[in-house]
């Protein structure tokens, strides 16, 4: 018993001295115990932060009020750690600063295993993460931001009133973006030039005897080159662990799923199920339709089949806008025949699969709507199929015509591509919410193909700003123990089941 007290006070001496700072390089793992239910809710909240960061930098200027305001509410609605004024010691209502700091450490590493499996994904995860360091780096203060390189063997000094005023002159005139006020009035910091390749390329700082002088707002273009380098290495030798992490069954689902997960409305409750017609779906999918169902539409009508992939994400998608049962049924018969499928094949090799995604066979599970994240993650279009996302997996100059040929302006259509290029996939099809519905900001985070339809349902129908925040979940969330675990354990194991019965014949 007294070796374990030694232990734990030795774990809890290295953890307090980890989390001195509210920022880190992560470069030491955790140790400690975790249950799954912690384990999902600290990966879920970080996504939702990290996605965040994703939309907020391309829809403002960082470093904006605008954008630090609405980076900081996200913060606190989920209780990471972002600042920390050292003589502020009132006490605060929720977390402590300390379960702060340990919740920013685990979700980090939870979300590596989930994000080092390929390139793509790996790309995004370091991008969203420097994003975020960056924020959080300059919400430091001075001793902080000196503290913190210290602590992480940095060893920049700073220049003190003396040396600042001796070299003023050569700051001035080699510094970018500084005068002679602003001398005075900031820091600089010494550095080895081999550290700061970059500025010294581009003549932004003062160089003497092999050191330069570079003013506390460019410090950080060091410290983010320094960050960025260690996190792609540590999620290249995670990715070596994988087989290692995947044999444990209970954590191998969760991290599967992580990495396209979505965090939203459960759109498979179905509250409007029969509330849509048949007839009415030509119409809806011109209007309301997100571009990757409107492309699954109009192939099935123009070709009355749709291969197992298309089935399945067309058919979830129509389900979660309200068609039942019966009307999905008459819906794919009537395509599948015009299609030149018997009926009796019909009912034989279609009927059971579209009843069993309905919950009336097999499992009887309800089958949940693609989210964004899945289209645009799994099962890929080959040759022939018509799912996925346009925005993901469209040539940029066919989905260019496309956009033509539903009537996107030129410098709509434009700005889309540009989002497309960045891999902002999402925010690309939320453009293309407010261009074909002649909208400047259409003030929700498009995540579900249901999500864009709802949307546009209030938006069309004169629904209120106000009113379009009723179907999104709070952004907090309430672990649920025993039920999330097993859901999060058969959710491949049922997807398997379901995918098995929309196979081609």
């Amino acid at each position: 018993m007294e070796f374990q007290s030694r232990r734990r006070k030795v774990q809890n001496t290295a953890q307090e001295e980890l989390y001195g700072l509210p920022l880190q390089f992560y470069g030491q793992p955790p140790v400690e115990n975790l249950s799954l239910t912690e384990f999902e809710t600290f990966a879920v909240e970080r996504l939702k932060l990290l996605k965040t960061v994703e939309t907020l930098g391309v829809s403002f200027v960082k470093h904006t009020e605008q954008y630090k305001t609405k980076l900081e509410n996200e913060f606190k609605n989920l209780h990471f750690p972002y600042r920390f004024d050292v003589g502020d010691r009132k006490v605060q209502s929720g977390p402590s600063e300390y379960e702060k700091r340990r919740k920013d450490h685990i979700s980090h590493f939870i979300l590596r295993l989930a994000y080092c499996q390929t390139e793509e994904l790996r790309r995004w995860f370091i991008q969203q993460e420097v994003d975020l360091f960056r924020f959080r780096f300059n919400e430091l203060d001075p001793k902080q931001k000196l503290d913190f390189l210290h602590r992480n063997d940095l060893q920049y000094d700073t220049l003190s009133v003396e040396e600042k005023e001796t070299l003023k002159d050569k700051l001035i005139n080699s510094s970018h973006a500084v005068s002679g006020i602003k001398v005075e009035a900031q820091d600089f910091y010494k550095v080895p030039f081999q550290d700061a390749l970059d500025l010294v390329r581009t003549r932004k700082v003062y160089l003497k005897a092999g050191y330069v002088y570079i003013p506390h707002q460019d410090i950080v273009t060091i410290v983010l080159n320094d960050f960025r380098t260690r996190l792609s290495k540590a999620l290249a030798l995670t990715a070596r662990s994988l087989p290692i992490v995947h044999s444990d069954e209970r954590l191998q689902p969760l991290l599967n799923h992580l990495s396209h997960a979505y965090v939203g409305q459960d759109y498979s409750i179905q509250k409007n199920v029969g509330k849509i017609s048949l007839d009415q779906i030509d119409s809806l999918s011109g209007k309301s339709f997100p571009l990757c169902m409107r492309q699954l539409h109009q192939s099935l009508r123009e070709n009355h089949h749709l291969r197992h992939g298309g089935r399945m994400q067309y058919g979830l998608f129509l389900k979660g806008i309200g068609l039942s049962l019966d009307q999905a049924l008459q819906f794919w018969r009537s395509e599948f025949i015009r299609g030149k499928v018997d009926p009796d094949k019909f009912d034989k090799q279609y009927a059971y699969s579209i009843r069993h995604m309905f919950g009336k066979e097999g499992r009887r599970a309800d089958y949940t709507p693609y989210s964004c994240m899945k289209v645009i993650l799994s099962n890929m279009p080959s040759q022939g199929d018509y799912h996925g996302c346009p925005f993901r997996h469209s040539d940029p100059e066919l989905l260019k015509q496309k956009l033509q040929v539903y009537k996107a302006s030129p410098s709509g259509i434009s700005q889309i591509l540009e989002l497309v290029k960045g891999m902002h996939y999402q925010l690309a099809c939320q453009k293309y919410f407010e261009l074909t519905h002649n909208v400047e900001d259409a003030n929700f985070s498009l995540n579900h193909p249901n999500q864009y339809f709802i949307e546009s349902q209030r938006l069309l129908s004169g629904g209120s700003r106000d009113l379009k925040r009723e179907g999104e979940t709070p952004q907090k969330t309430k672990p649920q123990p025993a039920a999330r675990e097993v859901a999060a354990k058969d959710v491949p194991e049922v997807m398997e089941d379901l995918d098995s019965f929309f196979q081609d014949p």
